[in-house]
């Protein structure tokens, strides 16, 4: 979460907002509380969007329809304006960071039940919102925050309603959703339909059980959507009784991919509420009570607060292609960050699931905040808000096309990360072969940037890399720590030791290669730029 910023309006409606969650190719997502004190997640469309009359169309019938979305899935949509100068919508805000984070830059692969699972609270979310008569079409990791109860989807209807804005997107041939997660015939621009849906949740179990994106990395968006109209899928590294649910879910034949109500046959077995066990592990259920903790500690001004006005509307220059460029404050078109954490479930819940969720959520906080040290290495605070890509932080990526709102590129270092393979190793002591100075060079508009990693020894939980990035405007050093030993080696997320706030943030662990003696490759995992390559000093 971010402090609002002087421009932020201090309410919307009837809420009044309390912090910044982070921003998409929507709008700006904000944390806030009615005068009742429910908590919720407003978000505020883009006044270059609101100026667009095949927006706002497509924006109201879509929120109608959301609000026929039940169940205990997805995150209700609450409230709304579509008629402001500005609209917004206020959704429930849902415990829990998003699966893009969990398996990115948390935890990492979920093990074969907590994947399972995850299959059915998504079967369940596509059966309301199908029922709704809405189809997602950008379902995705960083579109389903994992809360202790099972997951819940977001977003569902508002892709629509962007490929309506008139923006010059479509026709010039960009598209508007996450090349990774689409199926053939969104690929393709024949109509999407439900299945289109069940295929993306065929990616999405790969990704969770993985780390790994079953047609490759979205370096290049073109090469993965054509492989995703026309090749086969890898599903190397998933667990055997996982492939054959997931290739079917991933059949380029609509018509011959599992229904909602099939995948839920297919992955059904106990929940938690009935086993007693919960459907993730130890470290990450102990990750989401820290989660807990840090929405108490929100703290918000009461004094009176400075009132700004919402900016207007404003068209898109004739001719307008591509990116969009900054709105106005306070919907600036910024580089998009993961769905909104939250940490409180608004939905309504039966008495006795809500009695167990407040139960586990206080005892965590309580073992946490007795037991901090124990479980320090385990938490990875940074969970963002919203769908995608923050430049140097480091997030699940959205390739929706937004504006970065600057002109200087951002560092290739630790903020980015790059879904691949992940494998685990119990060794405890860095390879010899690993041991040295290593040295990479990439290049921008501004010049050249040197990559200078040095790695020593040490055992697990200690600090064994130093990374030195330089680049004619600026420099950044990160350090991290050993995650699992042996070959790949595999690194902790990555710290700044120092470097300005604007280029140098904090990364996600990484996995490092050597495809021979003198050549170290480091991905960063959920990036999408291909990762550098190390040669030794």
């Amino acid at each position: 979460m971010e402090m609002l910023a002087p421009e932020d309006p201090r309410r919307i409606g009837a809420y009044r907002l309390l912090a910044r969650l982070g921003a998409g190719g929507m709008g700006q997502v904000y944390l806030a509380r009615s005068d009742r004190g429910r908590t919720v997640a407003v978000k505020l469309v883009r006044a270059e969007l609101a100026a667009q009359e095949s927006f706002r169309e497509r924006f109201r019938l879509e929120v109608n329809a959301a609000r026929r979305v039940g169940g205990e899935w997805t995150a209700p949509v609450l409230d709304a304006d579509t008629e402001a100068a500005v609209p917004w919508v206020a959704t429930g805000y849902v415990a829990g960071p998003s699966l893009s984070d969990v398996v990115a830059k948390g935890y990492g692969p979920l093990p074969e039940r907590s994947v399972r699972i995850l299959g059915t609270g998504l079967a369940h979310a596509l059966r309301s919102i199908h029922g709704a008569g809405l189809i997602h079409r950008d379902l995705k990791p960083s579109n389903i925050l994992v809360t202790i109860d099972g997951p819940r989807v977001i977003d569902f209807g508002i892709a629509r309603a962007l490929e309506a804005a008139d923006m010059g997107i479509t026709r010039t041939g960009a598209v508007v959703g996450s090349p990774g997660f689409m199926a053939p015939e969104q690929v393709r621009g024949l109509r999407v339909t439900a299945a289109s849906d069940v295929f993306c949740v065929g990616s999405i179990l790969m990704f969770a059980a993985t780390g790994r994106l079953p047609f490759g990395g979205t370096e290049n968006s073109h090469a993965v959507m054509f492989r995703i109209a026309e090749e086969e899928p890898d599903l190397g590294g998933l667990p055997a009784g996982l492939v054959e649910l997931v290739r079917d879910c991933l059949h380029k034949d609509p018509a011959r991919r599992p229904s909602p109500d099939e995948l839920l046959a297919r992955t059904a077995g106990p929940v938690p509420e009935t086993d007693g066990e919960p459907w993730l592990p130890g470290a990450l259920v102990a990750q989401l009570g820290r989660h807990a903790v840090q929405l108490l500690e929100v703290e918000h001004s009461t004094g009176p607060q400075p009132r700004v006005s919402l900016p207007q509307p404003q068209p898109q220059p004739y001719g307008y292609h591509g990116a969009p460029a900054p709105a106005p404050a306070p919907a600036t078109a910024v580089a998009p960050t993961p769905p909104a954490p939250a940490v409180l479930t608004t939905a309504p819940q039966p008495p006795a699931r809500r009695g167990r969720r407040i139960g586990i959520y206080l005892a965590l906080a309580f073992v946490l905040l007795v037991a901090v040290p124990v479980v320090a290495g385990l938490v990875y605070a940074k969970f963002m808000a919203d769908d995608g890509d923050d430049g140097t932080k480091g997030s699940g990526r959205d390739t929706t096309p937004v504006a970065t709102g600057r002109n200087s590129p951002a560092p290739e270092g630790d903020g980015d990360v790059t879904p691949g393979d992940i494998t685990r190793d119990d060794g405890n002591n860095v390879p010899e072969a690993y041991i040295g100075t290593w040295r990479a060079t990439s290049t921008s508009a501004q010049g050249e940037r040197v990559h200078t990693m040095t790695i020593e020894g040490g055992t697990s939980g200690e600090k064994v890399m130093r990374l030195v990035e330089t680049a004619p405007e600026y420099e950044c050093v990160w350090s991290a720590t050993l995650k699992s030993a042996g070959s790949p080696l595999e690194l902790g997320p990555s710290t700044v030791e120092s470097g300005e706030p604007k280029w140098c943030g904090p990364g996600a662990w990484s996995r490092l290669e050597m495809p021979d003696g003198s050549t170290i490759v480091r991905e960063l995992v959920g990036s999408d730029k291909t990762p550098l390559r190390y040669t030794k000093q």
